[in-house]
């Protein structure tokens, strides 16, 4: 049964692959094969090709709800219910809305945001609102998130915010009896109530009701390098957990005390189901689970019939289960690293003869599962933990049997009495903040966490069957050989330019700018997108994720070229999360922690015989745009201007100053396109092939300006903008340059094109 679950889930991961949805009369093929291969008795055939329909037909259901484009950025009035728990941040509150009286064909499900809201949102109100929506749309570069997959797997047709004018109304309060989401933000309240103050508070709603806003990005960094990521949300192994409590207590009572006519086996098994189910619930049924509530219940269903079960053919269940309900579920992270480490787990303990002692089985599973993870941590990550099994081997027992168990008695026990539950809490919050103090002083460890570039996927046809082999039991032949086996993981450095060329990368950051240009020995980065909030910009989320996709672990120069938040708001970001060599700005007060130096014109280095030079700023200027920072950069093949947010001013004094010395082949388009540069001058004295401009999708500026692009037109040069194309990477190679749009060579079906 498992290789026939293996081969449906083949059938739906090569559906992802796909860059357009097969038409209707690929669809009439595939439908064909499969009564074909029925006929035949080849079901491994089928349930491939039966994968391969099934997501082909939920894709394109999903991908029919999408908003249409006629709507995008106009004022819609809509009647809905917010479907899960707001997520407050410093000015701003996000949340999904589920449409249900529209005046125009809007998706179901819309991810809204309201900017410094008046009012108390909670999960279960139905509200009153104008809104303003744009299609799917997020940013898409090597190596970072892709939000859109993202938006796709969740169901959500449209993203947008709320217009205050007129005034949002509340039409109907939440009730208890609404939905699960209802029942969460209940239990979020009364911890809000009761913990106002305790620093366990985010990790109390996070083990409860797997809301993990709450805690801080310094705590998920932990988290994180030491490889207990999963413990901190409702995880499968909290839910088996929570269940098996449930089956043991009500079996022992009702074998004291009830009916002997109602079997205590079959009576426990169905408060396991029922108890399993509840705080699935509590944690918005994520696809971990989902696959834990399948296995629990075909585990206990066994139980009630008295029938045997094999633990495999109980997880090939639960994996058909979570793909017919939800086939995207092989889009998530979590769904992979789930459902293998439940197999690493039954692999590593089923059918063996040596003497189970507890904690020989708990440092055996850590081993195995930070063994058989590591690769897909590489892949998805470019990270692995070196001291997940130290850290899972004391976190695990922790919060099984004592963090968890007491959270939940204590929620119980809070809508009783808060009295009663103070103890409780009070047990729960000393576990936990000694686990964190554990938990840091390992993450602080010089090699806690092991970094390197994202392999190729090839590399996992080799890694398998090394994990296979090396958590295989003793004396099996040519176990040595996984060794050799994980050889094409690691040995797999990224491709650097050759002496004399660069590579150049326009990053994807919206309305901002980040440019990332690698020479065969040094890498510089200029500007580093913007900053969202307090702990969020672009640095974290966008660069430093590419930086470790190109396995550059040292920056030898960051350039700033100016104070704007859309130019500087990631530095900080970057000079903390990994070392640089040299900060050059023009910005020296906002960088004056990290000793920068000035940059002005006529500075000049030389890279892997790359030449490199600051043409601006000229002389100071009134506008901090002006002021910008201007870098020239020259090979044997091409020239490149990155003039930054200069304006008309800035570009009369470089015309003047160097004249035919501006030409280049590629511009970095000014001030990301607007009708304040490129002017018809500067366009002249610089003459290039192509402009590549680094802009938001619908943004407010509406950047690029038209009469710049006319501009552009009119000098027969071509033009690329990130808000269409995705991150635009540029190579040499043969002396010719090449520029390449993530969204024409990596984009899935599923990304806004």
């Amino acid at each position: 049964m498992i290789i026939s679950a293996l081969c449906f889930v083949a059938g739906i991961l090569c559906v992802q692959q796909f860059s357009e949805l097969p038409n209707l009369l690929w669809l009439g093929i595939f439908l064909f094969l499969s009564i074909f291969f029925a006929v035949l008795r080849y079901y491994r055939i089928l349930f491939f090709i039966c994968g391969v329909v099934w997501a082909v037909t939920f894709a394109t259901q999903r991908l029919a709800e999408r908003l249409p484009m006629a709507l995008e950025s106009i004022e819609i009035p809509v009647i809905g219910v917010i479907d899960n728990l707001p997520d407050y941040n410093q000015r701003v509150v996000h949340f999904d809305f589920k449409v249900t009286e529209p005046v125009a064909k809007l998706p179901s499900k819309i991810r809204m945001s309201w900017y410094y809201p008046d009012q108390d949102i909670k999960a279960g109100q139905v509200w009153k609102f104008t809104i303003k929506l744009k299609r799917p749309h997020g940013s898409l570069n090597p190596g970072g998130f892709d939000y859109e997959q993202y938006l796709f797997s969740q169901a959500i047709g449209a993203t947008g915010y709320i217009i205050t004018n007129p005034r949002p109304q509340l039409l109907v309060k939440a009730s208890v009896w609404l939905s699960i989401a209802v029942w969460r933000q209940k239990i979020s309240d009364l911890l809000n109530a009761k913990l106002a103050d305790n620093p366990s508070l985010g990790l109390i709603k996070a083990l409860t009701i797997g809301d993990g806003s709450g805690i801080s990005k310094a705590e998920w960094e932990v988290f994180r390098k030491t490889g207990t990521t999963h413990l901190v949300v409702i995880s499968g192994s909290h839910v088996g957990l929570v269940a098996g409590l449930a089956y043991i207590l009500v079996l022992k009572l009702w074998a004291r005390f009830a009916f002997i006519n109602w079997s205590p086996q079959s009576v426990a098994a169905c408060a396991a189901m029922l108890v399993g189910g509840i705080y699935a619930g509590l944690a918005g049924f994520s696809v971990p689970t989902q696959r834990a509530v399948v296995m629990l219940i075909v585990w206990m269903l066994a139980i009630i019939f008295q029938r045997n079960t094999k633990a495999f053919n109980t997880l090939s269940i639960a994996l058909f289960a979570v793909l017919i309900y939800e086939p995207t579920s092989v889009l998530s992270v979590g769904f992979w690293l789930s459902f293998l480490a439940v197999s690493l787990i039954v692999y590593v303990l089923a059918n063996r003869l040596n003497k189970s002692v507890y904690w020989l089985e708990m440092l055996k599973i850590n081993a195995a599962t930070s063994i058989g993870l590591a690769p897909l941590l590489l892949i998805f990550f470019q990270q692995i933990s070196l001291i997940s099994p130290i850290a899972n081997f004391i976190a695990v027992p922790l919060i099984s049997f004592i963090s968890v168990p007491f959270a939940l008695i204590a929620i119980l026990l809070l809508a009783i009495n808060p009295v009663i539950a103070e103890p409780f809490f009070f047990i729960t919050d000393y576990s936990l903040q000694g686990l964190k103090i554990v938990l840091v002083y390992l993450a602080d460890f010089a090699y806690a966490t092991y970094n390197y570039a994202q392999p190729e996927l090839w590399s996992l046809l080799f890694s398998i069957p090394a994990v296979i082999l090396l958590l295989s039991p003793k004396g099996l032949p040519y176990r040595y050989m996984s060794g050799l086996l994980f050889m094409p993981l690691l040995l797999n450095p990224p491709t650097r330019p050759i002496e004399g060329t660069v590579k150049l990368t326009v990053l994807d950051v919206g309305q901002a700018l980040a440019i990332v240009v690698q020479t065969h020995n040094h890498s510089l980065i200029f500007d580093t997108g913007t900053k969202y909030s307090a702990d969020s910009d672009s640095g974290k989320s966008v660069v430093i994720p590419f930086l470790r996709h190109e396995n550059i672990t040292v920056v030898d120069k960051l350039m700033i070229s100016h104070a704007d938040k859309d130019h500087i708001g990631g530095a900080v970001s970057i000079l903390n999360g990994l070392p640089v060599n040299e900060v050059s700005t023009s910005a020296m007060t906002e960088l004056q922690e990290y000793h920068p130096t000035k940059c002005t014109a006529g500075q000049v280095w030389s890279w892997d015989n790359v030449e490199f030079k600051v043409l601006g700023p000229q002389r100071e200027y009134t506008s901090d745009n002006n002021n910008a920072c201007v870098l020239k950069i020259r090979t044997a093949i091409a020239k490149y201007l990155l003039p930054s947010d200069i304006e008309g001013v800035a570009e009369a004094d470089l015309t003047q100053r160097y004249g035919a010395e501006l030409k280049a082949d590629v511009l970095i388009a000014p001030h990301h396109g607007s009708k304040t540069s490129s002017t018809v001058a500067f366009l002249n004295a610089v003459n290039p092939q192509f402009v590549l401009i680094s802009s938001g999708y619908l943004n407010q500026f509406k950047h690029p300006h038209p009469d710049v692009l006319n501009r552009y037109s009119m000098n027969n040069i071509n033009w690329f903008d990130t808000a269409k194309e995705g991150a635009l990477t540029l190579t040499e190679d043969k002396g010719k340059f090449y520029i390449a749009s993530m969204r024409n060579t990596a984009a899935k079906y599923w990304n806004n094109k």
